[in-house]
């Protein structure tokens, strides 16, 4: 099974700088002109059923790759962003003064970050693997294509490449509509072969695309 993991497109919250976790946010018209180009590549792949969160920000985004497509669409709140609790709706440069300590550890040390009412990064990644692992079987020859966020995805990839969650945010960068591509030849196992846009394929096998 190839499983396409994309990020929404940018919203209005990300081009101010807001901290947005599982609160709502819209794209912004940069995030719609990002979405239609990404579904202009993804128009190659023979992706049978979309998996998305349920925020706003990636139904929007869903609505754009696909529209030209008739495709199963389910929306899930455990494929939502990773719960930040008192941070949410917050200015990142607000935050950097008022918590330094969590702010540093969530962008240096994710491992290490813990604020009250939010997530931490093993709790989203458990999180996002239990959701993985709930909607997929590694046994069919299929591809589907998961819509979410950038630290869920991320903390998901940690799992496959082996990366400890200290290392979570090293590039590649999970840009707004980065697109990957995961191979499942287990429950929980897997390869990588595309991150954010960067060629992985020498991890795996070739990447199978309509002619």
């Amino acid at each position: 099974m190839l499983v396409h993991l994309i990020r929404h497109g940018e919203t209005d919250w990300n081009a101010v700088r807001r901290v947005q976790g599982q609160k709502e946010s819209q794209l912004s018209p940069l995030g719609r002109q990002q979405a239609l180009q990404l579904a202009a590549q993804l128009a190659t792949f023979p992706i049978s059923r979309v998996y998305c969160s349920s925020s706003i920000r990636t139904r929007e985004t869903a609505a754009i790759l696909f529209r030209e497509r008739s495709l199963e669409t389910s929306y899930h709140d455990s494929l939502r962003e990773i719960h930040l609790g008192p941070w949410e709706g917050s200015y990142y440069d607000d935050l950097a003064a008022r918590d330094p300590e969590q702010f540093h550890n969530f962008w240096h040390c994710p491992d290490r970050f813990a604020v009250t009412g939010a997530e931490t990064f093993q709790q989203l990644q458990l999180r996002g693997m239990q959701a993985l692992e709930s909607i997929t079987d590694p046994l069919e020859q299929d591809e589907i294509a998961i819509v979410s966020h950038g630290a869920l995805l991320k903390a998901m990839l940690c799992h496959f490449e082996g990366r400890h969650l200290s290392r979570l945010w090293e590039p590649p960068r999970m840009a707004n509509c980065a697109h990957s591509i995961l191979q499942l030849d287990a429950p929980g196992r897997g390869q990588i072969l595309q991150y954010a846009g960067v060629d992985y394929r020498h991890l795996g096998q070739p990447l199978t695309k309509v002619p």
